[in-house]
């Protein structure tokens, strides 16, 4: 073993690089994109009936299947993985933002309306922050999720531990298989305590209490 990562240590550390700068950049995407919707969605709930379903759609395609697609259309280019984790990513942080908005109290709403608060103060001082842990539920839910589907980037030659994972087992050689697996498992532990460290920086202590 000690041999095996001293030869491979440099490889490791390459592929856990690209690994986390696909799964960083996909989920800061879908973010963005989920934000603005969940808002958008929350303003005409008729059309959640509509968009939410058909986003969940995406969730049922296999993985690979869907790259696969992607690669057509745009070819080997980070772009292509990064665009489908991106849409991956997008439904869970959306779902959670379009229902954590909407299920804000309106006495809460009409408190901030009665002290003068315009709509978009409103939504930045009460709605948003109120909706918060649902937010960031979804995008713990997200990222630990984009960690495991980044390792399909590997398989359209585009880097990743998911190289290592696949190499090991072509080769039958568990200890390539473990440096892909290990790092992997670990980037998704690490990423789900930085969201909690998130978590308790973002949302004021009193919401937290009430929702324990």
């Amino acid at each position: 073993m000690k041999d095996f990562l001293t030869l491979y240590w440099h490889h490791i550390l390459e592929a856990a690089y690209t690994h986390l700068v696909y799964v960083l950049v996909s989920v800061a995407i879908a973010f963005t994109v989920s934000i603005i919707l969940g808002i958008l969605l929350s303003r005409v709930p008729r059309w959640a009936n509509i968009i939410l379903p058909l986003l969940s759609l995406f969730q049922t395609i296999p993985g690979i299947v869907f790259i696969g697609l992607l690669f057509l259309f745009i070819g080997i280019v980070p772009a292509t993985i990064i665009t489908a984790l991106a849409i991956y990513a997008v439904f869970p942080i959306l779902k959670n933002t379009y229902v954590g908005i909407i299920e804000v109290d309106e006495s809460c709403k009409e408190a901030a309306q009665g002290c003068g608060m315009s709509g978009f103060q409103t939504l930045m001082q009460v709605e948003l922050p109120l909706a918060l842990p649902a937010i960031i539920s979804g995008l713990r839910m997200s990222l630990v999720y984009t960690v495991s589907w980044a390792v399909l980037a590997a398989m359209i030659g585009l880097g990743g531990l998911g190289d290592l994972i696949f190499a090991g087992v072509g080769s039958n050689n568990n200890y390539l298989i473990l440096a892909g697996a290990i790092p992997a498992a670990l980037m998704a532990i690490l990423c789900s305590l930085a969201i909690d460290l998130l978590r308790e920086v973002l949302i004021p202590k009193p919401i937290r209490l009430d929702i324990k």
